[in-house]
């Protein structure tokens, strides 16, 4: 018994401290360490938002760019934050462990934002400006876009590692320690939104009204304190180990299957190759169940004579069920992958459509206050700020009594919710343009800029992406966790993660398509750079279509779909 409590102790899903000693379940993990986690992505999400919720004003305005130009910089910046984390989850998931790749890449973080500072505020750096109109030199331009890239670079070491280290905190064998984990991606999600709002808020007001210098100082200041959040909690973190490359164990399998092309798999399948101890042959990995679909990879784990040639099998020819298993979960979630790009074209319009639109209307609160239109993105955050724990603590347990499940929803189920929502929220932006539309047409106000409409019509649209969020992306963050195999976890997240980035570029692909199409024969097209003259509410109505047709594909795929099961323990 007393030998049985000791081994209880420790967690076994193969998680360590710092120094390499197992993971103690009393002193280690759990909401203890979740909390300078929290507090760590809260700072980067304020200054991240900080600095590109207005970054589309910021290149209008410093340097002198067009709507369209300002947008397709914005969705081209804002998608490469998102391709990135592909490399910092490589890195995290073959060499460097989750932690430290966090670590690093706060450093790096810091740095841009530092020279993004610098860019707005130091003369030489920053573009000179008079009577309202700034002259940007190629240098000054450059410099601007250096930091912001180097930002990116930044980021891509940090969101795919965070909410999967913090879920980290979480041993998967221990059924109290699960729900948990469950609940935690909720609350990092809610933290999330925190430093959104005030992001959307205090910073972009500071931006418009006091200074570019300060507006991008304050998110410079935040990253830092960020990185002293995260490094104070290093005792308490229980750590992954990496499992050495995951493409070089995909292309393993890949080629062994080819290789045996012709080879018959078993009907039994237990006779395809496995180790026999309960350890999975993956560091910090567990074993994977077989699965009957993608029979063709299961060839790379039938073992044939010239497997062991030289004595021991080789990994280009022969490969483990868990092996192979790790490749077709990569597979299976791809198309689910795919049907989040729609959805993350929908979410970047916040920062572009909505901003340009909201340029077009009444901002004024009050004789002397004027709200800019890029802060109307708070009510996004307090959307998602007021639906994460109603959902959390109430539509879940609500929920729970009529499926009988452990969430209330299937993570898929949670996913096609949001789906639905943000067609809502494209049709709603879309009957404000018509409306607005209508004002400007009743009464000549073709060539004035603010139409007499307040700027709050557009709170509608904004909550409802941020309803839709707390659906679709929640969901997408715990699904992809959760169905990733241990030792890939990072690279799934990141996976996800690009469907924000190809939702940012598809949103430029599309903006320029639009352009090109409707502005042939002297017309002006959708999206002029006076909104009065155009027709952005064409656009909106497009993206609910698409949408729309995205989820239809979704429910086929989620019925399709087949879940991972995970058996041992990992070393």
């Amino acid at each position: 018994m007393d030998i049985m409590a000791e081994e209880d102790i420790y967690t076994k899903d193969g998680k360590v401290t710092i120094r390499g000693d197992p993971a103690d379940k009393t002193k280690t993990g759990n909401w203890k360490a979740c909390r300078f986690i929290l507090g760590n992505e809260g700072c980067e999400m304020l200054a991240f938002y900080g600095m590109g919720a207005n970054l589309v004003n910021y290149l209008k305005i410093r340097l002198n760019q067009g709507s369209v130009a300002a947008s397709n910089n914005v969705t081209n910046w804002s998608g490469t934050c998102y391709i990135t984390p592909l490399i910092g989850a490589f890195l995290a998931d073959s060499y460097l462990g989750r932690y430290w790749t966090i670590a690093i890449f706060l450093v790096v973080y810091v740095l841009g934002m530092t020279l993004l500072t610098l860019s707005a505020s130091v003369p030489g750096l920053k573009p000179s400006c008079e009577n309202d109109k700034c002259h940007p030199s190629t240098s000054q331009t450059a410099a601007c876009f250096v930091a912001l890239y180097l930002i990116a670079l930044g980021v891509g070491g940090i969101k795919p590692c965070v909410s999967s280290f913090g879920a980290d905190q979480f041993d998967e064998t221990d059924e109290a320690e699960r729900k948990k984990k469950s609940s935690f991606f909720t609350w990092f999600y809610l933290s999330i939104n925190i430093g959104a709002l005030i992001a959307s808020s205090v910073l972009v007001w500071i931006q418009m009204n006091v200074g570019w210098g300060w507006g991008f100082g304050i998110p410079a200041v935040a990253v830092a304190i960020a990185m002293v959040f995260f490094l104070s909690g290093t005792r308490l973190y229980r750590i992954q180990k990496p499992g050495g490359s995951p493409l070089r164990r995909i292309a393993q399998v890949i080629v062994a299957s080819f290789r045996k092309m012709n080879v018959e798999v078993p009907a039994d399948k237990t006779h395809l190759h496995e180790t026999a101890d309960a350890e999975c042959t993956i560091k910090g990995s567990r074993k994977l169940e077989h699965t009957d679909e993608l029979q063709f990879f299961d060839k790379a784990a039938v073992e044939i004579p010239t497997d062991n040639i030289r004595g021991n099998p080789d990994p280009w020819c022969l490969c483990t069920v868990t092996q192979v298993e790790e490749l077709k979960s990569i597979v299976r979630l791809l198309p689910v992958w795919a049907s989040g790009i729609v959805f993350s074209m929908v979410y970047s319009q916040m920062s572009t459509m909505f901003v340009i639109q909201g340029n077009t209307l009444d901002q004024h609160m009050g004789p002397h206050f004027k709200i800019p239109s890029a802060s109307l993105s708070l009510f996004n955050t307090l959307s998602g700020i007021f639906w994460a724990p109603v959902y959390d603590r109430v539509i879940v347990p609500y929920a729970r009594k009529y499926t009988g499940r452990e969430r209330g929803f299937s993570q898929l189920q949670r996913m096609g919710i949001g789906l639905v929502i943000s067609i809502f929220s494209m049709v709603v932006a879309g009957v404000l343009e018509v409306i607005r539309l209508a004002i400007v047409k009743r009464n000549n106000y073709y060539d004035l800029e603010y139409i007499p409409m307040t700027i709050f019509w557009q709170v509608p649209q904004y909550f409802l992406v941020g309803c839709a969020e707390v659906f679709t992306f929640v969901g997408q963050l715990e699904f992809f966790y959760d169905q990733a195999p241990d030792a890939i976890r990072s690279l799934c997240s990141a996976l996800s993660l690009t469907t924000v980035a190809l939702g940012n570029y598809l949103s430029t692909l599309l903006v320029t398509i639009v352009t090109k199409v409707t502005t042939q024969n002297g017309k002006l097209g959708w999206i002029p750079d006076n909104l009065n003259r155009g027709h952005l509410d064409y656009f909106y109505w497009l993206l609910a279509i698409l949408s729309l047709i995205n989820f239809l594909v979704f429910l086929w795929i989620a019925k399709w779909y087949t879940y991972k099961k995970a058996i041992g323990v990992a070393h």
